[in-house]
């Protein structure tokens, strides 16, 4: 028995114990912690767990100016790494520390603000659950919490443990961030002073990311794997072509490519699956719903791109839902810049090869964004007022001070003729009742020149600048209608939202309407070679004809029978100068960016099959009594 013992004995000693018994211990090089001098840069960083209600703690980075003292506090919170949002470079002044994304670094530093940047519960340092825009507490979220509780508890500890605050708390974000700033005006907490939710995410079915009208926007597939797969973005979308349109062609349709690539593991991708249709599941999570049933109580600046690829449509809705309840009108701000997503704070002289001779995004921050945090989060009561809407007038290339949005109504009738025409004067009796094309789901129309470039910002890619591309590839597709006015000898400006009204018909049960309206420059453009005869989207989107009658319950569309899309397209505040041409165009696919139509009614595109995708001839009407036009919010006089 004793011989068996030791035997079990030496069993139990690892190989690892008999070498620590053996050798001496080696000390570890590496302190506890590692601890910055006091003095060796120009601000303090601070890391803490904020706990929230339900016990969850937020990682959560404060850099203090040095010597600040009675500052205001800007807070940001994201799901895209705290750390990586505050520590840009190796740096000892906290503007090289925040250069980048989400931060207005001059606005930040000039203004001596201590800036905050909080993960969102379940991503990277904090603990907890993630759920993709989570939902606030109710039929969709059964949890006591949310990014409006979340946000409460957060500013609730901030003006309790940071000395060097003077209790006046501002929150401010882009896109996914944008979308928790709007969520802090969700019954805010006291010392939430002001607001800047800038891009922000608000209807992921009418117009922001995920579909466009019901039409899905699938290149954004890749977005959903990487966020929704693991806390850290560390599970990575891969690809399989140089060019995407190849990708998503092979696969056929987003169901089949999500399978291949295992994308129902993501929870949010399965919600994609089972919402194809604007039901209560999307209803409930619009924040221009939400907010519109709040009391508005906090000053909010909202910033929208008039060239966003990815949420151009937030902000504008918002300001409508809202604005209506800023009796007082000293609540509710909008400013509207020439830029791509998120371009308000980098740097704005351009979009593409869209040129505005000045630095537009510097004078909105120092203009606009600086005043508006400093008359709101320092202890002074006189600092400027900005106006009511800030608005950049592209084509004129000026900003403008209004006292409200839009400038004009959507009244005068921008005609589709015969003949590829197009005019403020209604068809005659007796034009060419329509025009055709024939759409071929095998063959879709790219929505920018090959090859296409998956959506990012990273590496050269050129996503966020697309929709100012040249349309002209597009202009000289047979399934691709054009309709141009004659040269213009007046400008013709407008002010707000156009509205397609699309008399349309298709020999499939199902279609998708793209319509652009376009501003055609001069042949030669003097200094600007490369802007000659240029096609510039002022405007566009799509709808998915599924949807004409209502957008909870899709139906098939009659084969052949004309039937009347009528849908909004993105704000514009542009003007059509003498010598331009006003030109719109029409096509049944946008693609690889939204998944294609089979033309043929399914149940669910998500799920067609090979043998659903089928030509179709698509007919514009533009006769007399039964004619295509777009409202234009022309603006009189001007």
């Amino acid at each position: 028995m004793a011989l068996r013992t030791l035997f079990l004995g030496c069993l139990l000693v690892s190989p690892a114990g008999l070498m620590a018994q053996k050798y001496p211990a080696m000390p570890s090089e590496m302190p506890s912690e590692v601890k910055i001098p006091a003095d060796a840069a120009d601000y303090t960083r601070r890391v803490v767990m904020i706990p929230m209600r339900d016990g969850v703690k937020l990682n959560t980075v404060i850099l203090v100016p040095k010597g600040a003292k009675g500052a205001g506090i800007l807070l940001t919170r994201t799901p895209y790494s705290a750390v990586a949002l505050t520590t840009n470079s190796l740096s000892s002044h906290l503007g090289s520390s925040l250069y980048g994304y989400d931060n207005a670094t001059d606005v930040i530093v000039d203004g001596g603000y201590i800036r905050v940047v909080q993960d969102v519960r379940g991503k990277y340092g904090s603990e907890g659950d993630y759920v993709m825009n989570r939902p606030f507490k109710g039929p969709l979220n059964p949890t006591p919490v949310d990014h409006a509780t979340d946000t409460y508890d957060t500013i609730d500890w901030l003006v309790k443990h940071v000395p060097e605050s003077n209790g006046r708390v501002g929150i401010i974000g882009i896109s996914y961030d944008g979308f928790t700033s709007l969520a802090a005006l969700v019954h805010p907490h006291p010392a939430l002073k002001v607001a800047v939710p800038m891009n922000p995410m608000v209807d992921g079915w009418k117009g922001d990311d995920w579909f466009h009208n019901g039409a899905f926007r699938q290149q954004n597939m890749s977005y959903i794997y990487e966020q929704d797969g693991t806390r850290a973005n560390d599970a990575r979308w891969w690809t399989s072509t140089f060019d995407d349109y190849d990708m998503f062609m092979r696969a056929g349709s987003a169901g089949a490519l999500g399978r291949e690539r295992g994308l129902e593991q993501m929870g949010f991708w399965r919600k994609i699956l089972a919402h194809p249709a604007y039901d209560s599941f999307w209803q409930e999570q619009a924040m221009d719903r939400i907010l519109g049933a709040q009391p508005v109580t906090v000053p909010t600046l909202l910033v929208s791109s008039l060239w966003d690829a990815e949420d151009i449509y937030g902000a504008m809705a918002v300001y409508r839902a809202i604005k209506p309840k800023d009796t007082a009108g000293d609540k509710v701000f909008l400013a509207i810049g020439p830029w791509h997503h998120g371009g308000s704070i980098d740097e704005g002289s351009q979009v593409g090869n869209l040129k505005f001779g000045a630095d537009s995004s510097y004078y909105f921050r120092q203009h606009v964004l600086g005043p508006f945090l400093a008359r709101y989060l320092k202890d002074e009561p006189t600092a400027a007022k900005i106006a009511p809407v800030t608005a950049f007038e592209s084509g004129a290339n000026v900003w403008q001070e209004l006292p409200s949005w839009p400038v004009a109504a959507p009244s005068a009738k921008l005609y589709l003729h015969a003949g590829g025409g197009a005019g403020f004067e209604a068809p005659k009796a007796g034009d060419a009742a329509f025009d055709e094309y024939v759409s071929d789901p095998a063959k879709p129309v790219p929505f920018r020149a090959r090859p296409i470039q998956p959506v990012g910002y990273d590496h050269g890619l050129t996503w966020p600048d697309w929709l100012t591309d040249d349309q002209r590839e597009a202009s000289g597709r047979t399934d691709v209608a054009v309709f141009t006015t004659d040269v213009l000898t007046a400008p013709v400006t407008i002010g707000g939202e156009p509205i397609a009204n699309l008399v349309a018909s298709t020999s499939g049960t199902d279609s998708d309407w793209v319509v652009k309206l376009i501003d055609v420059y001069p042949d030669e453009v003097a200094g600007q070679p490369k802007m000659g005869g240029y096609q510039l989207m002022i405007a566009a989107d799509i709808f998915r004809g599924r949807y004409r009658e209502s957008l909870e319950k899709p139906a098939a569309i009659p084969a052949g029978k004309a039937e009347t899309y009528r849908f909004a397209l993105p704000t514009a505040n542009h003007v059509f100068l003498p010598g331009h041409r006003i030109m719109v165009q029409v096509q049944s696919s946008w693609f690889p960016l939204y998944d294609r139509n089979p033309q043929t009614f399914v149940p669910s595109i998500f799920e067609a099959k090979p043998g659903d995708y089928q030509k179709a001839t698509q007919r514009i009407f533009h006769a007399a009594g039964e004619a295509s036009f777009i409202e234009m919010p022309v603006v009189a006089g001007r």
